[in-house]
């Protein structure tokens, strides 16, 4: 049976972004189009994995449409503003069964945050076409969602080099 995955990955540990990119590559290899929308991690600050989709060609795509590192005490406002645009991009590129594998980078993040809605999130699973992979990450992705998964994936952290005084660093973190 061939059925297009809810995949969820989530959890406090390193490695969400990560799985889902590996995921997409996995599936371009397989001459799947694919699209990654990003909705935390901004144009301000360029990561490996955009400059790798450069090289890749049209059928991997990573669309960076957030304002970047986000907290609870900062003006959420921009980051909202932002948020609501990759829901935007969201809704379009989930219309479009043209995309087989569809990434939502740090969704979850968004909806923690306020940014977003359940319900949007919900909307956006309810519009995935029944052969498209709907990949959704970021920590604390709430019992709904982990319910709604075809697959879950929780990261677990069991050491972490920040705890050493080692900064992110190009290639691992972005």
């Amino acid at each position: 049976m061939s059925k297009g995955l809810i995949i969820v990955l989530t959890g406090e540990g390193k490695g969400k972004t990560t799985a889902a990119l590996g995921m997409a590559l996995r599936a371009w290899g397989h001459e799947k189009k694919v699209l990654v929308i990003q909705f935390i991690k901004g144009k301000r600050f360029v990561t490996g994995e955009s400059l790798a989709a450069e090289r890749l060609g049209e059928r991997f795509t990573i669309k960076a449409l957030g304002e970047g590192f986000i907290s609870a005490e900062g003006d959420l406002d921009r980051h909202r503003t932002a948020a609501q645009r990759a829901v935007d991009s969201a809704r379009e590129a989930l219309s479009n069964p043209a995309n087989d594998v569809v990434v939502l980078d740090e969704i979850t993040l968004a909806l923690k945050y306020g940014l977003i809605t359940e319900k949007q999130v919900f909307d956006l699973i309810n519009l995935k076409p029944p052969a498209t992979h709907l990949v959704l990450t970021g920590r604390d992705a709430p019992p709904s969602l982990v319910e709604a998964g075809d697959l879950v994936t929780e990261m677990k952290c069991v050491k972490h080099h920040y705890q050493q005084g080692v900064e992110a660093q190009q290639g691992v973190e972005y």
